[in-house]
């Protein structure tokens, strides 16, 4: 028995929800990317972090965290792990010994050629065009922002 009157939307119902298609697909994106990443020896989160270090290299460890919207206590094991597969060098920044910048080493700086083809797979396998997924990635942004910068959070 449904819990709306006729014409009305349940709100509570699985299939209605926003956030749950949203969850679902990007397991369905993890999921897509781990046979692709597993080829390059990265997971899904160490793909995120090169990524940012591909394009600026020898960032500090804060504008890593600022760039994938994660703390520093999710971002330093992680970034440690990364350390110790020699992708990556962690040191004290010269300026403020209190931050740590991260640089690529040659083993990491090359694993950017590895992975040239991931996104172009991944848009074959979503089945959509490029016109489609930058559009719904915009929007997607937006809804991340407003709702990072709405009174609930």
């Amino acid at each position: 028995m449904k819990n709306t009157v006729p014409g009305q939307i349940d709100l509570l119902a699985l299939d209605n929800q926003f956030c749950f298609a949203l969850y679902s697909a990007s397991l369905a994106m993890t999921k897509t990317y781990k046979p692709l990443l597993d080829k390059i020896g990265l997971t899904y989160p160490q793909y995120l972090v090169m990524m940012v270090l591909w394009e600026h290299d020898g960032i500090l460890v804060k504008n890593i965290g600022e760039a994938l919207f994660l703390d520093s206590g999710t971002l330093t094991p992680l970034l440690k792990r990364m350390e110790a597969a020699e992708l990556l060098t962690r040191n004290r920044d010269e300026i403020d010994e209190r931050q740590v910048r991260i640089h690529l080493t040659k083993q990491g700086k090359l694993l950017k050629k590895a992975a040239k083809e991931i996104p172009l797979q991944i848009m074959c396998a979503s089945g959509q065009t490029k016109e489609t997924l930058i559009n719904l990635k915009t929007q997607l942004s937006q809804v991340r922002n407003d709702l990072t910068e709405s009174n609930l959070s």
